[in-house]
């Protein structure tokens, strides 16, 4: 515990002033000073002792990124005297904390709530690095000031914000399981019904004996096969932590991670999640089709990029363990030459030969600004970088596509939109 002084005080200690002026002693000034500091410590030691100050908190558990949850301080006062108190949360600035700082009065054996709202700014951890109360004495003079122990823990969720393209990519789901079958059959496709033949029917597809039956030709008509097995895996490395307008390169992986998670979900097949750089540090494996996104949203709040190289040999072996042959997986990792010298094409192409491999990347929408450039002779030099940048992830893409990977290269506001795409086209191909 520790007493500090109010600026109150420092204006009592003015009252001294035309007192020595009028008898300018050392000893007028030393008894003024020794009958100052008496009535501060008068002060200090009148007020409610802050130690015995009892807090409870009572706030979110979680909340999700760009929305306000409320929670509750509760102050009890055990102590025969009024407890003038000020109280001091101090969370990092992220978690958007309306007001740190709180006045309230507690009379004596009662409790009181101080309101809390957070906004927090940033996906991940948030936490109270300390919480202290200070006593005020009734003359407003000094304060005794003591920590309180009321740990507080905030986890800011990922916003989702491509939900919005999930009904339309479901209809489209839809459509391919029923109205638009599959009329040849394909890897990753199940029987369906008999009708009759049209033109531009294949003719692999007729069923002979059901023809011979009916005396007219009739054919088979197949439908994507349900519980398949999707892995995505999440490069979380340094080129992760690069900033593509108000969110990180991370932030919009996951967000294109969710809304293949939630189709999937829809299609009834199997989502698991890996998210790797140096080690397999997240996963969120085996779960049901009904818990999985939310399961994914709670254990990817809190992971950062980290400023390492992915260790591609240690992800071939995480896939080869944690799915069976025909499996899609999905690499969601920037196509850039920087990312091929840490040996992922090899990889890459050992991956599709036992897999449907689908390579997705978030693109810097500044490129596309950049390479519009020609107002003068500096926005042509950056035109001809952007240039050449995108040529290179041209490169990068046609070499995974060599290799047998299908690429998903968009922005970020329509990189959920083309991986969900890709994902239907397997679909409607029997791919999956």
């Amino acid at each position: 515990m520790r007493i500090s002084l109010t600026p109150r005080a420092a204006l009592v200690a003015l009252l001294a002033l035309p007192v020595i002026v009028l008898w300018p002693r050392w000893w007028t000034l030393l008894a003024m000073f020794v009958l100052w500091a008496l009535v501060v410590l008068v002060d200090a030691f009148r007020a409610a002792n802050p130690a015995s100050i009892r807090v409870r908190r009572e706030s979110p558990v979680q909340v999700r990124l760009g929305r306000s949850a409320t929670g509750r301080l509760l102050l009890t006062n055990p102590t025969s005297r009024p407890g003038r108190l000020e109280v001091r949360d101090a969370w990092n600035p992220t978690a958007g904390l309306a007001a740190q700082r709180s006045t309230v009065l507690v009379p004596s054996l009662e409790r009181r709530a101080i309101a809390q709202t957070f906004t927090p700014a940033r996906r991940g951890e948030h936490s109270s690095r300390a919480l202290l109360i200070s006593s005020r004495g009734p003359w407003g003079l000094a304060r005794r000031t003591a920590p309180a122990d009321a740990q507080g823990r905030l986890l800011a969720l990922h916003p989702f914000g491509s939900r919005r393209h999930l009904p339309s990519r479901v209809q489209r789901l839809r459509e391919i399981e029923g109205l638009a079958a599959v009329h040849q059959r394909g890897q990753g496709t199940e029987f369906d019904s008999l009708r009759d033949f049209v033109d531009g029917d294949d003719v692999r597809s007729i069923d002979w004996r059901a023809t011979a039956r009916r005396r007219s030709v009739v054919v088979r008509t197949w439908r994507p096969e349900r519980d398949r097995h999707v892995l995505i895996v999440v490069d979380t490395s340094r080129t992760s932590a690069s900033r593509l307008g108000e969110s990180t390169r991370l932030d919009a992986a996951f967000d294109a991670a969710l809304l293949l998670t939630a189709l999937a979900g829809q299609a009834g097949d199997r989502v698991d999640l890996l998210c790797i750089d140096r080690i397999a540090h997240v996963s969120v494996l085996g779960s049901t089709r009904t818990k999985v996104l939310h399961e994914f949203v709670a254990a990817t709040a809190a992971v950062d990029p980290a400023l390492v190289e992915t260790d591609w040999e240690l992800a071939a072996a995480a896939i080869a363990e944690r799915s069976r042959r025909g499996s899609l997986v999905v690499l969601v990792t920037p196509v850039e030459a920087s990312v091929m010298h840490t040996g992922l094409l090899p990889v890459a192409a050992r991956i599709a030969k036992d897999h449907p491999l689908v390579v997705a990347s978030v693109a810097d929408p500044a490129l596309e600004q950049l390479a519009a450039g020609r107002g003068d002779i500096e926005s042509v030099y950056r035109a001809a970088a952007a240039e050449r940048a995108r040529a290179e992830r041209t490169g990068v893409s046609r070499a995974f596509e060599r290799v047998g990977a299908h690429v998903v290269d968009a922005a970020p506001d329509h990189a959920p939109q083309a991986l969900a795409d890709t994902y239907l086209a397997l679909k409607a191909a029997g791919r999956l």
